[in-house]
């Protein structure tokens, strides 16, 4: 039996989900965070007079800084609490796309970068550790579905946010008005008064919770499934518009529909994988069966140039398969973290989708640059394919390798 933690019998129902909405609208501006640089690709590239392998640099350096950072964070929020480590990265994104906005040259593009990475590192370790702290055990999987649904809407409607804001107020003041969401939201948290987590000095089963090992064969085979996840979404989402509009005749209007309806469906289905994750412990066989539907579909995008309303609705039906195995997923980390160790875990294994994010800019921006479009579909599927594969290994697995319960 899962022995809950007293937080979580004793915390009234208004108080959990004060936390999950509060906890909610700073993963929306993580992930809307995420999407603002490659949103204004296109401006960016005539006004510094880069190409996109040098755009798709920015996004590496966001990603060699996150993955750096992000299990160091996710031990800070483990001994020194969740709730300060969350406002204050949210102060610093916010800040770091104010500076790029007031000083727009491509130096300043790259440690806005560097700073976005900070920054972002401490959305997964501090957000799960609270909400795997206050949130009850029997639902949490539709608890982590709504905490990733927010994050997913904030990627989905950020295309139609920054194009706006472009066409109204100009790409600079673009940047300083998504760097003020920031810095309003982490206003909103200190108001709120959002619960802690981690700070734990207790011992575990004997064992002081700082020194329990954390590189098990559960951790890091996930970490390996992160990195592929990663792969296989971050051409798509960063430079899909940029390839439909190069590789397929589309619009510009036509990629940002067909993009903002991958996302945006992204975001209904992690609401529906979130039942899942509750109703069932085969999380890896729900991502597998997920992801080969998905490969296929992305590599038929990949093959075959589809009229605007069929690419808008196959893109949306591979974005709502995609964000399904979102729950499961992090229902894996939880199950396979130790006790005390929420944020370390999650901290770690997200370092996976920051090792794909340092190799994904690059290689797709390789593919444009070299006019080759359609790979960036193509290569999507590979990775999709490859994350199968894994998934399917990882059900072979001895049950003791993703606990079902650690509390």
């Amino acid at each position: 039996m899962v022995d809950l933690p007293a937080a979580t019998h004793d915390a009234p129902a208004d108080s959990a989900l004060r936390t999950l909405g509060a906890i909610s609208t700073a993963h929306w501006v993580s992930h809307f965070h995420i999407f603002v640089l490659p949103m204004l690709f296109p401006f960016l590239k005539d006004r510094l007079g880069v190409s996109y392998i040098d755009l798709g640099l920015a996004l590496t350096v966001f990603a060699v800084v996150s993955g750096l950072t992000q299990a160091p964070i996710g031990y800070l929020v483990d001994r020194i609490g969740a709730r300060k480590i969350l406002i204050l990265g949210m102060t610093l994104g916010g800040c770091a796309l104010i500076a790029l906005g007031l000083h727009l040259s491509y130096p300043t593009l790259i440690v806005c970068a560097a700073l976005l990475g900070l920054a972002n590192s401490v959305y997964h370790p501090a957000d799960y550790a609270i909400l795997s702290a206050h949130m009850d055990v029997a639902r949490m999987g539709r608890a982590f579905s709504i905490h990733s649904f927010a994050g997913f809407f904030g990627g989905a409607v950020a295309p139609a946010i920054m194009a706006a804001l472009v066409a109204s107020v100009g790409g600079a003041s673009a940047l300083i008005v998504a760097g003020l969401i920031g810095l309003a939201v982490a206003l909103m948290l200190v108001v709120v008064g959002i619960p802690d987590a981690g700070a734990m000095h207790d011992d575990v089963d004997g064992t002081p919770a700082a020194k329990i090992s954390m590189m098990t064969p559960a951790i890091l085979l996930l970490t390996v499934f992160f990195t592929l996840l990663a792969l296989s979404q971050n051409g798509i989402n960063s430079f899909g518009i940029v390839a439909l509009m190069t590789g397929y005749g589309s619009s510009f209007s036509s990629a940002n529909i067909a993009l903002t309806a991958y996302l945006g469906c992204s975001a209904v289905g992690v609401l529906v994988g979130g039942v899942l994750a509750d109703r069932t412990v085969r999380h890896s066989q729900i991502a597998a069966g997920c992801f080969a539907v998905n490969a296929a579909i992305v590599f038929t995008i990949a093959a075959v140039t589809l009229p605007t309303l069929a690419l808008a609705l196959t893109m949306a039906v591979a974005g709502f398969l995609s964000g399904v195995i979102v729950p499961s997923r992090d229902m894996l980390v939880r199950n396979a973290a130790p006790a005390g160790a929420a944020g370390r875990a999650f901290g770690i294994v997200s370092t996976g989708f920051n090792f794909g994010g340092i190799l994904s800019p690059l290689l797709f921006g390789w593919f444009m640059d070299h006019a080759l479009p359609h790979w960036v579909f193509g290569a999507s599927a590979a990775f999709m394919a490859a994350t199968v594969l894994l998934a399917l290994v990882s059900e072979r697995k001895p049950s003791g390798s993703f606990r079902t319960s650690e509390r």
